[in-house]
């Protein structure tokens, strides 16, 4: 893993707790991301990144044990399932449990989980304690951010720090996969 500041990593942790929108990088564009919890801190940033509700968010996790409370694994073979390919650029559409905010949820009751090994990324959750939201950084229908600059001139004037780090070297946003099915989505 490249050399991350534990400095801006704490930094960035704090923000996240208080309510805070942040940019980071992730495997192949910078995300948008906030405490998945904080239902003031989301609508805000969909808001921002003007994006609806009913499409659900992507919850980005260090380990496995940080978002396997928000899913509803009713069967081995879907935990095995997931497993298979993490840590790794694979985001999954799982069964969400009934507790997690419909904020997150995609309108059929289901939620868009990834754990990574992209090391900043990775080291940002660890220090947040949990899962943290993870949407493109991007406004609209325009690409994904792949730097900082990028981010800073979609959204000149927003409330949003931005934590700097390398991509992860992916050239295209990770794939979406049904858990259930194995159907791709993305």
């Amino acid at each position: 893993m490249a050399w991350v500041s534990a400095f801006r990593l704490r930094r960035a942790a704090q923000h996240l707790r208080r309510g805070g929108l942040l940019a980071y990088p992730t495997e192949a564009v910078y995300g948008l991301g906030c405490n998945p919890l904080d239902g003031g801190a989301v609508l805000r940033l969909l808001r921002l990144k003007r994006r609806s509700v009913s499409k659900g968010l992507i919850l980005l996790a260090a380990e496995f044990s940080q978002i396997e409370p928000f899913l509803l694994l009713d069967s081995a073979e879907l935990r095995e399932t997931l497993l298979e390919r993490w840590p790794g650029p694979v985001t999954w559409v799982v069964p969400a449990q009934d507790w997690v905010p419909r904020w997150l949820c995609r309108p059929d009751g289901t939620l868009a989980v990834r754990v990574t090994a992209h090391g900043p990324a990775a080291a940002l959750c660890r220090a947040f304690g949990g899962p943290v939201v993870s949407t493109s950084a991007n406004p609209g229908k325009v690409p994904p951010a792949r730097s900082a600059v990028k981010v800073a001139r979609y959204f000149r004037g927003a409330e949003l720090a931005v934590f700097q780090a390398a991509l992860g070297g992916q050239a295209k946003p990770t794939d979406i996969f049904d858990a259930r099915t194995l159907r791709k989505l993305r």
